[in-house]
């Protein structure tokens, strides 16, 4: 029987793994500075990205999914956090992404967020894939483009971001099947 430590998604560049304590430096390092953060809520102290962090892994206990640690292959350093996530209150099934500004603009979001997407409608059984991203947020709409995805609508997100809306983007486990088949038929 597959546990959650036996869980690891691989792409040509990465790998993919639930979340461990020995990923809080870099996970806090990572909500700690850096511009990207003024689209997911700002800075984090590190006793709040330690809170992040663990809601990550139990969200891994108690629902069997959540944020995957994103690893580049080739190094073997820790660069993001990435994949399937709906806490309560959530505006549906979402995969989002955040990849370290060192590690940016190289594909990575794209790439990882493809395998997670896989994962989440062949093991969570999930019939759409959202992304919740801010307006001025044109490095994640281009990830959701490069996708297959698409603007579906302006929501909210639950407390404590709830008085900010956010585009949401997305597409069915049909049409993101679809544009896979095509793609390896052109392959």
């Amino acid at each position: 029987m597959m546990t959650i430590a036996d869980i690891e998604l691989e792409t040509p560049r990465l790998l993919l793994r639930p979340p461990r304590l020995e990923d809080f430096d870099a996970w806090a390092q990572f909500m700690g500075a850096g511009d990207y953060l003024r689209y997911i809520g700002g800075p984090q102290p590190r006793p709040v990205a330690w809170r992040g962090l663990m809601s990550v892994i139990g969200s891994w206990a108690a629902l069997g999914y959540g944020f995957f640690s994103v690893f580049e292959k080739s190094s073997g350093r820790w660069i993001g956090r990435l994949g399937p996530w709906q806490p309560d209150g959530w505006p549906g099934t979402e995969v989002g992404w955040g990849i370290v500004e060192s590690a940016g603009g190289q594909g990575y979001a794209s790439e990882g967020a493809a395998a997670s997407i896989d994962w989440a409608f062949d093991h969570l059984g999930w019939s759409e894939v959202i992304h919740t991203i801010d307006a001025g947020n044109l490095a994640s709409k281009g990830v959701a483009r490069k996708l297959g995805s698409r603007y579906l609508r302006q929501d909210r997100l639950p407390e404590p971001f709830h008085e900010k809306e956010v585009e949401v983007w997305g597409q069915s486990r049909e049409e993101w099947r679809a544009r896979r088949k095509a793609g390896a038929a052109q392959a």
